[in-house]
């Protein structure tokens, strides 16, 4: 097997790989991205056919460089979202190897660094970031067996309605995900049911200015963690279409059934939490709070901003809001699928360092992780909830890329001591300073 060596090992190559070799490029620090794919491969293959970005694109996106095929209040497709990341790494001349799988990184003995097993040969590193996300093992709860009728996918495998069984679908999930899956497939003619978990809903725009820029200057994208008791709680929030706000009335009026959290499978029959409408209320309740905050905001500055009254018109209950469906033969309903808009684990089994909690998740200060030497970049809540978009993980890699070039200023003055007799401290020494500081 072939060896070499870099300073900085930087293992994927998407938003986060990208933003991190940038700024170590920009820092003049030694390093190589590996990629075991393209470039940004998931905005490409890792999602559904339609997926747009969640913010406009003068927002999603990084401070040097525009979309160059997306209007500045569009919503860029993922296509271009990953042509987008790859020119951007272009332009800079990232040292990224694509097609390279990194199966092991583990710590030298006997001396600074790490050794990395790839698919290519060994590497050794002073330093490792796992830029890989937090979006790499799709989870689908152990509710309904394998052997079921049914069939089950997560919304990482869904790409479009032709690729399911005909009949009835049920969406687990309300978060982005979920709800614009659910509209494509309703828009496609299916049945379907939405099972609708705790959420916020913030408005898509509001009173002429996206909610990404709401966020903004509310100061919203600098909270440091989520609030006690949120943090497992969806954005619902779409780009779709041009962009629009999420009203689940409007979508149980457009045929979408309206479901609570999923609970139980048995015998054919999914059962339900009575949450529903105590879900829906806390969604609205976020929702009419950041209207609250943007007029006092308005007012406060003086700014001529168009009325939206009708932006607090919530709409009519629909039925199952008022007489909730707590269970559901599947069958009878003419459901064949499901699929599980639930999220993803992380899977750090090559990284074989002492980091990890009993979950293994990261074990973290904003990317700086408690094995020395090796960081992590693209965690959501990494540094604030900005952290979660595009235009927030350039703003942590920079932070990282800043501590990995603080540690090399010690290691290198560490190194000049063992190399250079001047800065040996001989015993005279060491009796002038002790005589000088009695003095002072």
């Amino acid at each position: 097997m072939s060896s070499q060596e870099t300073e900085v090992l930087v293992v994927g190559a998407g938003q986060a790989g990208v933003a991190m070799s940038e700024h170590l490029t920009n820092l003049g620090v030694p390093h190589i991205v590996l990629e075991k794919d393209r470039i940004a491969e998931r905005w490409r293959t890792g999602r559904w056919d339609s997926l747009v970005a969640n913010g406009p694109a003068w927002h999603d996106r990084f401070p040097g460089m525009t979309f160059a095929d997306v209007p500045a209040d569009g919503f860029a497709p993922k296509e271009s979202v990953a042509d987008y990341f790859a020119a951007y790494a272009e332009g800079f001349g990232a040292p990224i190897r694509s097609g390279v799988e990194v199966k092991s990184v583990q710590r030298n003995n006997g001396k600074p660094g790490f050794k990395v097993e790839t698919s290519e040969g060994i590497i050794n590193t002073r330093f490792v970031v796992a830029a890989t996300g937090p979006f790499q093992i799709p989870v689908i709860p152990p509710i309904v067996a394998d052997s079921s009728p049914l069939t089950q996918m997560h919304s990482h495998s869904y790409r479009n309605p032709q690729q399911l069984r005909d009949g009835g679908v049920l969406v687990v999930g309300a978060g982005s995900s979920g709800v614009q899956i659910a509209n494509e497939l309703r828009a496609a003619g299916r049945q379907v049911y939405l099972s609708v978990g705790p959420h916020d809903r913030p408005p898509r725009q509001y009173r002429g200015q996206d909610f990404c820029w709401w966020l903004g200057v509310l100061d919203k994208w600098s909270a440091a963690a989520p609030p006690k008791g949120a943090e497992h709680v969806t954005i619902a929030v779409s780009g779709a279409n041009g962009g629009h706000t999420v009203n689940f009335r409007e979508l149980a009026a457009g045929g979408i059934k309206l479901l609570g959290r999923t609970e139980t499978y048995s015998m054919g029959k999914m059962r339900f939490a009575p949450d529903l409408a105590r879900n829906i209320a806390n969604g609205d309740a976020n929702y009419l709070s950041v209207l609250d905050e943007a007029d006092a905001y308005i007012a406060r500055n003086g700014l001529n901003f168009p009325e939206e009254p009708q932006a607090r018109v919530l709409g009519d209950d629909p039925e199952e809001l008022i007489h909730p469906i707590l269970e559901m033969d599947l069958e009878a309903a003419g459901v064949t699928t499901i699929i599980w808009a639930t999220g993803f684990a992380v899977d750090y089994q090559w990284l074989q360092v002492n980091t990890f909690d009993e979950q293994g998740r990261p074990l973290h200060q904003r990317g700086v992780s408690e094995e020395s030497g090796v960081y992590f970049l693209g965690q959501p809540w990494q540094s604030s909830r900005g952290s979660s978009f595009i235009w927030g993980v350039w703003h942590d890699a920079k932070y990282v890329a800043e501590q990995i070039d603080i540690q090399r200023g010690y290691l290198e003055h560490m190194s000049q001591i063992d190399l250079d007799p001047a800065h040996q401290i001989s015993p005279a020494a060491t009796a002038r300073s002790d005589n000088h500081a009695a003095h002072v």
